[in-house]
């Protein structure tokens, strides 16, 4: 191989790694709306029900944090999700450790920490972050959960009034 051929080997592995670099940078942080056909996130699947004891949950929404102890922009995206759920009443933030619940990074499909879930008043996941949320979208999709009509609660038969 010519030094020619191993600079342009070089110059092409630099610009792929820097491609796949700006564009992971680019979804760090961004809002991924979950749909309703998505199995994993159908009010009707208690997959997030064990995360905590019901009390945990806001009565309105829940900001679920999947962390763990080496993540170092955790602590930062704590701070962000504390103050969020602060200044929201009903909201509160879940943080979980991965490290002492590994088997939740494989339900949940975390590849990275942090990675935020906002779920909404039924526990459903609504929109997930991956990487530290960024504060606009937080927002927005923190609104949209807030703004959503209340599920109509189920009546039975015998509940109906004449």
């Amino acid at each position: 191989m010519t030094v020619a051929a191993a600079v342009a080997v070089l110059v092409g592995v630099l610009a792929l790694a820097t491609a796949l670099g700006l564009l992971l940078r680019a979804r760090t942080g961004r809002a991924r709306p979950m749909r309703t056909n998505d199995t994993r996130t159908t009010t009707t699947d208690p997959t997030t029900a064990d995360l905590a004891p019901a009390e945990a949950f806001g009565t309105e929404a829940t900001l679920v944090q999947f962390s763990t102890p080496t993540c170092a922009r955790c602590p930062a995206t704590r701070r962000q999700l504390d103050a969020l759920a602060a200044a929201h009443p009903g909201v509160t933030r879940l943080e979980i450790d991965l490290a002492e619940r590994p088997e939740l990074a494989r339900r949940f499909a975390v590849m990275q920490t942090p990675t935020v879930l906002l779920l909404d008043r039924g526990r459903a996941v609504h929109t997930r972050f991956g990487g530290p949320p960024r504060p606009a979208e937080l927002t927005a999709a923190l609104d949209t959960v807030l703004t959503a009509p209340a599920a109509a609660p189920a009546t039975t038969p015998g509940d109906q009034s004449p």
